[in-house]
């Protein structure tokens, strides 16, 4: 029995990670054990989870990060594979509780799976996120082929150039990503240094596309992370076909562009 059998909200919520799981497999965006999805789920924890014991001696987040004092998250497990999250995520991630000295947690639902390895730079994310009073309650990192393609061209790497071009290939691209795409320079995975990149860039942005690697997304919720990095690869493919189909797209000029922008009342 589960602990989410119990709990029908937070079922659903983790119904959702699943769903997204296969979604990203099924994109061939989650070779092997690549990727990660990490979701606060402090609001659906209710009195029985809060009473329950570790199922795990407590471990190290590698930080120590107050504002996440006696949090719950929802974490993919390490070396687990996103298309067996997919159908069973009780058994290919778990639910942890961050202790009083923010520094350590414990797992407590509903197997001892060790969270990803880049647990600090997820929470660390998620930290900031709370600091800011942000709504944004969901982080996924995975590794879209056309993004992690263009990434490998030096000039699209420079500030806000490969926003544009992906805002122009298609009106829903603005709409639904409208912070655009930060870059964060090659660093090695799950090193403080791609951690603090990130952060840097999501001050400004929503999805962050690490260089050579994959993109890291922040979202109200798990779908909404999804979502801005659907739409953002979705333009990146008709970028790419157009040019093996000989030519490069004229794309949105700025007019459309700022068209957009007031019909959706977008930031400017």
């Amino acid at each position: 029995m589960s602990i989410l059998d119990n709990n029908p909200t937070l079922k659903s919520e983790i119904g959702k990670i699943a769903e997204v799981a296969g979604y990203l497999w099924q994109n061939g965006w989650a070779e092997r054990n690549g990727g990660n999805i990490t979701v606060n789920i402090t609001q659906w924890v209710d009195e029985t989870m809060q009473a329950l014991p570790p199922i795990s001696e407590s471990r190290p987040i590698g930080l120590t990060l107050p504002t996440l004092k006696g949090t719950y998250f929802y974490c993919k497990g390490t070396g687990k594979r996103m298309r067996d999250l997919a159908r069973q995520p009780m058994d290919n991630g778990s639910i942890i509780r961050i202790l009083d000295d923010c520094a350590h947690y414990v797992i407590i639902a509903d197997k001892p799976v060790a969270p990803t390895s880049e647990l600090p730079s997820h929470l660390s994310v998620h930290a900031r996120m709370i600091e800011m009073g942000s709504p944004y309650n969901a982080t996924v990192h995975t590794h879209p082929i056309e993004l992690v393609a263009m990434s490998h061209h030096r000039p699209f790497l420079e500030k806000d150039v490969l926003t544009k071009i992906l805002w122009s290939m298609i009106p829903e691209t603005k709409a639904f990503c409208p912070l655009g795409l930060g870059i964060a320079p090659y660093f090695a995975p799950g090193s403080n240094e791609l951690a603090e990149a990130t952060l840097r860039q999501l001050e400004d942005y929503d999805v962050v596309l690490w260089e050579k690697h994959g993109v890291f997304a922040k979202g109200l919720d798990v779908m909404d992370a999804f979502d801005q990095i659907d739409v953002l690869s979705k333009s990146a493919k008709i970028y790419l076909c157009a040019r093996s189909m000989g030519f490069t797209p004229e794309g949105m000029n700025d007019e459309q562009l700022r068209e957009m922008t007031e019909l959706f009342h977008l930031p400017k």
